[in-house]
């Protein structure tokens, strides 16, 4: 497997794993958005992981708008709606698939 596909299979894993969890979780306990968010920040706990997140996706939305503009690959833009949309697991991946050679 070349490290293009492994980032790939990581993003995919990253999209759909954490989802999992965020629809069993709304599936048992209503299916508002809101409530979902009001969960994360529960207790000092999972307040700071919201935080911890939250600021890996803008330093990796940072490094991506410039990366891009440095290098012009466009492409590597469609990986921020997929930090904020999913979330960083896949993001992160995605972008380094998008910025791989093999185009």
């Amino acid at each position: 497997m070349t490290l293009r596909r492994l980032w790939l299979a990581l993003a995919l894993w990253g999209a759909v794993h954490p989802m999992y969890w965020f629809i069993t979780y709304m599936a048992a306990n209503g299916w508002s958005l809101s409530a979902l968010i009001d969960a994360w920040y529960v207790n000092a706990s999972t307040t700071g992981l919201v935080w911890d997140l939250t600021i890996a996706a803008i330093t990796l939305t940072v490094w991506i708008v410039a990366e891009t503009v440095r290098r012009k690959n466009w492409r590597g833009l469609l990986a921020i709606p997929a930090i904020y949309c999913i979330g960083v697991s896949c993001g992160l991946p995605l972008y380094l698939y998008l910025r791989g050679r093999g185009r």
